[in-house]
């Protein structure tokens, strides 16, 4: 008992390193690095360390900052100050080790050749340029942490509340990369620029720039490559899949979602690439394929590897999946399929409903709502259509994307098909429909405050 309370203090811990210490923690729990990265998050309410970065303080790849050791202190059940001492015994060795390797050679002597004693200098200069940084630990943390907060809150809040803070902080991590800082640090911000311009590309996404977002796109995919992060490298494909399918190239949609798959990424992308090449391939008539990657989906959904590393925007929820599956049994058409989209988009909505308040994507809250107006019409059903637009219809036009405005608009159009007779009830929800779509898509909804 005496021991496990000095424990608990931190008493007898005074030459232990903060990397030693967490092991050491963590292998007496018989806990895994994700599962301290699991009750970590718990603690702290949102998802934002992973095993993998679990593994980097044990390494002392990178040292936890005062607000991580808060929390890893609660979830070890231990006292704060065992982690400071931890860090601080850490550090003291690191500056040691930089010291020794930073240290100028000794003058040779006279009689030796002076072209060598200069040779030493420059290698003492470069130390130098090694040890001048512009990142640190907490600077990259820090940017990660706001990474995935934005990332989050992308799905349930107003574009023009994140815009101007999702280019400040990529200008930033250019800024960053442009500069100095220890190679793994370099790593992590190119990671972070690269899910910055991710971001970037979905605002123009959502505000209907289609070249703006294959540019942000591209960027996003070279910050990948430069450190070869699978995870990124799969999504990126799967935005220019977007970019591709709402430009009408559906073909190539598929298969950018295809080449996705081929990157071996943790977390919930397999499903969200799959579930991009059913809806592509369903449009352009392939009804097999695309009932084929929808099984794809579901299979990578139970099969998931790991976790994803950042959520939001970045995740893709079974909620989402749903969705998608809704759209595409739409496009194959056919009584069954209808009303398998019926079902799909209704459980689409009754799952976003139930999940937190940041974790309610509008926008597909927006597209599962017109995809059951959309069945209920196929069915012959205007009241079910009305009750289904009804969300839609009263909800300020400013929140919906370009997207939802082009499906706005071309059910709109289906409406005024010869099928409806011209009934009243056709009429007024085809008018209503057009003039949602008509202040959705003015400017002014979606007019970015850039600084001045």
């Amino acid at each position: 008992m005496g021991a496990r309370v000095r424990m608990l203090r931190g008493e007898g811990m005074g030459d232990t390193g903060i990397g030693a210490l967490l092991i050491r923690l963590r292998t007496e729990r018989g806990w895994t690095q994700q599962r301290v990265a699991d009750e970590y998050n718990a603690l702290e309410g949102r998802a934002t360390k992973t095993g993998k970065e679990i593994g980097r303080y044990e390494r002392e790849a990178r040292i936890p900052v005062p607000y991580t050791r808060r929390y890893l202190a609660q979830v070890f059940g231990v006292d704060i100050g065992a982690l400071d001492r931890a860090v601080a015994v850490s550090k003291s060795r690191q500056d040691g080790a930089k010291a020794v390797e930073a240290a100028p050679a000794r003058p040779v002597a006279p009689s030796r050749s002076g072209a060598v004693s200069a040779d030493a200098v420059v290698s003492a200069d470069f130390a130098q340029f090694i040890a001048q940084r512009n990142a640190d630990e907490f600077v990259v943390e820090q940017l990660e942490a706001d990474v995935a907060r934005l990332a989050r809150a992308y799905v349930s809040h107003p574009l023009m509340e994140l815009y101007i803070e999702i280019k400040r902080l990529r200008d930033g991590a250019f800024e960053l990369l442009r500069g100095r800082q220890h190679p793994r640090q370099t790593a992590d911000l190119y990671v972070a620029a690269s899910r910055l311009c991710g971001l970037s590309a979905h605002v123009c996404l959502d505000l209907g720039d289609y070249d703006s977002a294959a540019t942000h796109a591209r960027t996003a995919r070279a910050c990948a490559e430069a450190v070869g992060h699978e995870g990124m490298l799969a999504w990126v494909r799967a935005v220019e899949s977007l970019i591709a399918y709402w430009t009408g190239r559906y073909e190539q949609a598929a298969r950018l979602a295809q080449a996705g798959r081929h990157h071996r990424a943790p977390g919930s992308i397999g499903a969200r690439l799959a579930s991009l090449e059913a809806r592509a391939l369903a449009i352009v008539g392939d009804r097999v394929g695309a009932v084929a990657a929808l099984a794809d989906a579901e299979r990578s959904r139970e099969a998931m590897a790991g976790h994803d590393e950042v959520p939001g925007v970045f995740a893709f929820p079974a909620a989402k999946q749903f969705a998608y599956a809704g759209t595409t049994n739409l496009a194959v058409g056919g009584r069954e399929h209808v009303q398998q989209a019926i079902a799909s988009a209704d459980t689409a909505i009754r799952l976003y409903r139930s999940a937190e308040d940041d974790d309610q994507s509008v926008g597909d809250l927006f597209a599962a709502h017109v995809d059951l107006a959309r069945g209920h019409l196929l069915l012959g059903d205007l009241d079910g259509t009305e009750a289904m637009l009804g969300f839609v219809l009263g909800s300020p036009p400013e929140r919906m994307s370009a997207s939802i405005v082009r499906r706005l608009t071309a059910l709109g159009r289906e409406l005024g098909g010869p099928q409806y007779g011209g009934a009243a009830q056709a009429t007024y929800l085809r008018e209503r429909l057009q003039h949602t779509a008509v202040l959705a898509a003015s400017p002014a909804a979606h007019s970015p405050e850039l600084p001045t």
